[in-house]
């Protein structure tokens, strides 16, 4: 019986600290995230996990 591991990556639900809009991001992006409304940055890469630095709302499945 062969065994099928899981992705360790996960989705992220952020909330922008300066427009409060919320926006789901990938929790090893390669690059920076910026809020699509008002293009604050939401979380930097650091070459394995983001480094957010918005409100963790959820973190999905």
């Amino acid at each position: 019986m062969v065994k099928i591991e899981e992705p360790n990556s996960k989705f992220v639900k952020v909330r922008c600290p300066k427009c409060k809009n919320e926006q789901i991001i990938f929790g090893k992006a390669s690059t920076e995230v910026r809020c699509l409304v008002c293009g604050n940055l939401l979380a930097k890469p650091t070459g394995g996990k983001v480094k957010i630095k918005a409100q963790v709302l959820e973190v999905l499945e």
